[in-house]
This record gives C-alpha cells, sequence and structure tokens, in this order.
C-alpha cells in the first residue's frame, strides 16, 4: 500500500490490486478562503467521504469518474474491502456537528483505519467493531475534532502499528485548530518524513508502534 498525504485530512491510497482511494477531499479556498491547500488533481477510483463538510467533501473535484461513497457502510471495490463505522463529529453524539464515519480499508495486505472528523475516544463496542489495525490516520487538532490527548487515549486504544496524524494547524489552513506538535509529544517513537508519501506492506510494518509525520504534498 502506497500513501500520498495530501493535506488537511485526505489522501491518496494505492492499494496492493491497483485501486486509487482518495480519503475526504478538500475544497480548495473554501470556508471563505480558508482552506489553502492547492487543488486535487489526481485521479481516484474511489472517493470516501466522512461526513459532508466543505473541508472533507469536494468528490466533485476528483478526476477519473470516482465511484463516491459518503458515509460508506460496506462495499467491495476489486480486491479492496471498504467498511464503515458511524461515530460522531463532537462530544455529544452528534448534536453540535452531525454524524462521522470512521473508514477501514482493507486491501489483503493491509488494514487502514482512517478516523475522519472523529469528536470523541471510542468505546469499546466501537473498538471491538474496528479490530485490528496496521495505519490509523488521526485527527490530532482539536477544536472541531479530538484533540492531542484524546487522540493519544485513541491511539492507545485501536494499537496500530503505524499513526498518521492529519488534521492539524499548518499554513495552509486558516482554523482555530492546535498544531501536530502537542500530539507527537504524546508519541513515543516519531519518524518525521520530509515528503508526502510512505509505502507499507505487511513484511514492512514496524514490530512496535511508530508515528509519522507527513508532510502536505499540496
Amino acid at each position: 500500500m502506497r500513501l500520498t498525504y495530501l493535506g488537511h485530512s485526505s489522501f491518496l491510497v494505492e492499494t496492493a490490486d491497483g485501486t486509487r482511494v482518495i480519503f475526504d477531499p478538500y475544497r480548495h479556498s473554501s470556508f471563505d478562503g480558508a482552506v489553502k491547500y492547492g487543488p486535487i488533481t489526481q485521479p481516484a477510483d474511489v472517493v470516501i467521504v466522512s461526513h459532508a463538510h466543505d473541508d472533507h467533501d469536494a468528490a466533485d473535484t476528483i478526476p477519473g469518474h470516482p465511484k463516491v461513497l459518503i458515509h460508506p457502510a460496506s462495499e467491495k471495490v476489486g480486491s479492496v474491502q471498504i467498511t464503515g463505522i458511524e461515530v460522531a463529529h463532537d462530544d455529544a453524539g452528534g448534536k453540535k456537528r452531525g454524524k462521522n464515519t470512521i473508514t477501514i480499508l482493507d486491501d489483503g495486505d493491509i488494514r487502514l483505519v482512517h478516523a475522519g472528523d472523529l469528536g470523541h475516544t471510542l468505546d469499546a463496542a466501537t473498538v471491538d467493531a474496528i479490530g485490528g489495525v496496521d495505519v490509523l490516520l488521526v485527527p490530532v487538532g482539536g477544536f472541531f475534532t479530538i484533540d492531542h490527548k484524546e487522540a493519544a487515549a485513541v491511539v492507545e486504544q485501536l494499537a496500530p502499528r503505524i499513526v498518521v496524524p492529519m488534521h492539524f494547524k499548518t499554513d495552509k489552513i486558516d482554523f482555530p485548530i492546535a498544531p501536530v506538535e502537542p500530539f507527537l509529544a504524546t508519541q513515543q517513537t516519531v519518524e518525521r518524513e520530509e515528503g508526502p508519501t510512505l509505502e507499507v506492506t505487511k513484511a514492512t510494518l514496524p514490530e512496535n508502534r511508530v508515528t509519522i509525520l507527513l508532510q502536505h504534498a499540496l
């Protein structure tokens, strides 16, 4: 599996069978110009949207006539199994910001989990429903999502081998969210990549958990 961090909560995932999946594409210049990441021009076979907010749901801008899955439940695309688990975008069961979907992408080699705009830590039933996690993409910036402490707790709950933080403050997002550093300070082993891409297979998964900071591509 090849993972490219586009920006904010958006990733391009190229699976073992070559399927191209884009998670949570943002709409460039949305929120009165607050979303400053560059337009997404990469084509995809599938677009997965965790919830219908403009910083996560610009599926109509993605080239390639992709299959669009908003709040996915259970889909099979090629050899890739996509499973969604409903959670909340806030700590009030969705009363403040609505529902969010945690998406599991299993290509037969790597089991990747994209947490979307998760707004709370997980109960035991949700942890059991998610199951084993190889790679976890988790929001860490707070305000609209879990903050760095809650994200660290979710990491402990799911026990992934690789953690990739997302949805944090950069010079490309004018939201009142925190930068990534407070979250990184909670993690035992941190690797900072110089680029946006991570390649991982079952054989190359680290024995002990590693948190990897990717640079946004756009």
